[in-house]
C-alpha cells in the first residue's frame, strides 16, 4: 500500500503570477491536477496529502475532481521540512511516495516502477541523467556505483558539478523510515533550509540501500518554475499526445502545431491540419479530416466528415459524411444528421439538421428542428428569441429557404413549402405552400439622389 505526499507550499515567486504556481496549467489542467492524476491509479491507503502554504484557500477551492488532505506548512523551510508535516497523517506500514505539484508529466507507470524498489531494507529514487546539469542535486555513487548521498549543486565542489546524473527529488520509501529521519533533518548548508534529499545519507548509514530508476524520458520530471518552462512543460505534453495518435493512425500536418486539452478518441485515416485545438472530450471516427485552426471541444464527429479552417465545435453531434465550415460554428446541442452540409459563416445552436440539409452561407439556426433534405439560403435566421422566452422553429422534409428570410418562433414550416427571398415569416404553413411576407416592390420615377453640400 502507498501514502501519497505532494509538496505544493511554494509561491512560484519567478511565475509573476498571483495565482499559485502549482495551479498554473498544462493541456487546460493544473499542474497539481496532473500530478493526482498519476498517483490516483495506485493502490493508495488514503487520499494524497497536499503540502500547502501560500494560496491554500484557491488550492483547496480548485481540488473538485480527486479527494485529497491539506497539510499547512506555515514557513516555507525547505523540502524536508514539507514533508515532516504531512508525516503525522502517514501510515507506518505503507510506502511513501514524495512527490512535487510543479513536476506534472510524472507516469504512473514510473510512479509504480519507482516504488517497486522500496521496502524494509532499501529505498527509491528516481533520478535522471542531463548533459546539463545545472541547478540540480547530483547522484553520488562509489566506485562500485552505490549511491551515497545526494548533494545540491550550491554546495557540490567543483569535481561534483560534473556528475551528470541528478536528482528528481521524487523518492519511495517505507513510513517507518521517514518518521526515524525527518525529525533528525538539520539546516547546515547554503540555503538554510532543510533538504529531504539529505535522508540519503542516514539510509546509508542506517543500512538501508537507496536503488534508483529513471524514467522513460527526462520530460516526466522537468519542473517548471516560470513561464518560459510552462510554455517547455506543455510542448513536450503536447507532443507525445501527438505521438500516441500518429501510433493510431492520425496524419498531422505538423505535430507540433497541436494542443489536446483533453481526451481524444481517434479511428483510422484522420488527419489534422495545424493549429487545432482539442478541448474535453471528444471522438473523431474514421477517415475525418479537420483543417487548419479549428477548436473542437466535448462533441463526436463520425466518419468521413470534412471540417474546414477556422471551424468551432462544442458540445456538438456530427453524423457521417457531414461537411463543415469554413468558418463554422455549432453550438452545444446541435446534432447534424448524415450528410448535412454547413457553409461558411453558420452558427448553428441547439438545433437538429435532417439527413442531406444544406445551410451553406451566412445564417444563424437556433433551436430548430430541420428535417431532411432542405435548402436555407444565405442570411437566413431563426428569431428564436423575444427578449424573454426561447421558441422552437419546425421545418419540415424538402422545405426551400429563400435568402435573406427571417423564420419567426414559434413557427412550423410545412413539409414541401418554398419561402420566397426577403420573407419574415410569423405563421405556420401547409405542405407545399409558397410563402411570401415582404412589401411590394415600386419604382419612382425621377426621384433625385441627395446632393452633397
Amino acid at each position: 500500500m502507498y501514502e501519497a505526499v505532494i509538496l505544493a507550499a511554494g509561491k512560484g515567486t519567478r511565475m509573476c503570477s498571483n495565482l499559485p504556481k502549482v495551479l498554473h496549467p498544462i493541456a487546460g489542467k493544473s499542474m497539481l491536477q496532473h500530478v493526482l492524476d498519476a498517483v490516483t491509479p495506485l493502490n493508495l491507503f488514503a487520499p494524497a496529502k497536499i503540502v500547502v502554504g501560500h494560496g491554500r484557500d484557491i488550492i483547496k477551492r480548485s481540488l473538485t475532481e480527486t479527494p485529497v488532505e491539506l497539510v499547512v506548512q506555515e514557513m516555507q523551510q525547505g523540502t524536508g521540512h514539507a514533508a515532516l508535516q504531512a508525516l503525522p497523517l502517514l501510515n507506518e506500514s505503507s510506502i511513501t511516495l514524495i512527490l512535487y505539484g510543479d513536476v506534472p508529466l510524472i507516469s504512473t507507470a514510473t510512479l509504480e516502477k519507482l516504488g517497486q524498489l522500496a521496502s524494509n531494507n532499501t529505498m527509491g529514487l528516481l533520478t535522471v541523467s542531463l548533459t546539463e546539469p545545472t541547478g540540480y542535486g547530483r547522484i553520488v555513487r562509489t566506485a562500485a556505483g552505490e549511491i551515497t548521498a545526494i548533494v545540491e549543486h550550491k554546495d557540490a565542489n567543483e569535481q561534483q558539478r560534473k556528475i551528470c546524473e541528478v536528482n528528481t527529488g521524487i523518492m519511495a520509501v517505507k513510513t517507518q523510515h521517514l518518521q526515524r529521519w525527518l525529525p533528525a533533518l538539520n539546516n547546515n548548508n547554503a540555503q538554510n533550509e532543510f533538504y529531504l534529499t539529505d535522508i540519503v545519507a542516514m539510509a546509508q548509514r542506517d543500512g538501508i540501500e537507496v536503488k534508483a530508476c529513471q524514467p522513460e524520458t527526462a520530460d516526466e520530471v522537468q519542473g517548471v518554475n516560470d513561464r518560459a518552462q510552462q510554455a517547455s512543460v506543455e510542448r513536450a505534453y503536447q507532443r507525445k499526445q501527438a505521438q500516441k495518435l500518429m501510433a493510431q493512425g492520425v496524419s498531422f500536418a505538423d505535430p507540433d502545431r497541436f494542443d489536446c486539452r483533453g481526451s481524444l478518441t481517434v479511428g483510422r485515416d484522420v488527419f489534422i491540419d495545424i493549429n487545432v485545438v482539442i478541448e474535453g472530450t471528444v471522438s473523431i471516427a474514421d477517415g475525418v479530416t479537420i483543417g487548419p485552426n479549428c477548436c473542437i471541444k466535448n462533441s463526436n464527429i463520425s466518419a468521413n466528415t470534412a471540417i474546414k479552417a477556422y471551424s468551432h465545435i462544442e458540445g456538438a453531434s456530427v453524423a457521417d459524411s457531414c461537411d463543415i465550415g469554413p468558418f463554422a460554428r455549432l453550438r452545444p446541442g446541435t446534432e447534424l444528421q448524415a450528410g448535412v452540409k454547413i457553409g461558411n459563416f453558420v452558427e448553428l445552436k441547439k438545433s437538429v439538421i435532417g439527413v442531406g440539409s444544406k445551410v451553406n452561407h451566412l445564417s444563424y439556426i437556433g433551436d430548430c428542428s430541420m428535417g431532411p433534405g432542405v435548402n436555407v439560403g444565405a442570411g437566413t435566421i431563426t428569431c428564436n428569441y423575444d427578449g424573454v422566452n426561447k421558441f422552437q422553429t419546425t421545418i419540415g422534409e424538402s422545405v426551400f429557404i429563400g435568402s435573406n428570410s427571417a423564420l419567426v418562433a414559434p413557427l412550423n414550416i410545412a413539409a414541401g413549402t418554398t419561402v420566397a427571398a426577403g420573407s419574415v415569416i410569423t405563421q405556420n404553413t401547409e405542405k407545399e405552400d409558397l410563402a411570401v411576407a415582404r412589401s411590394r416592390q415600386r419604382n419612382i420615377k425621377g426621384w433625385s439622389k441627395p446632393q452633397k453640400h
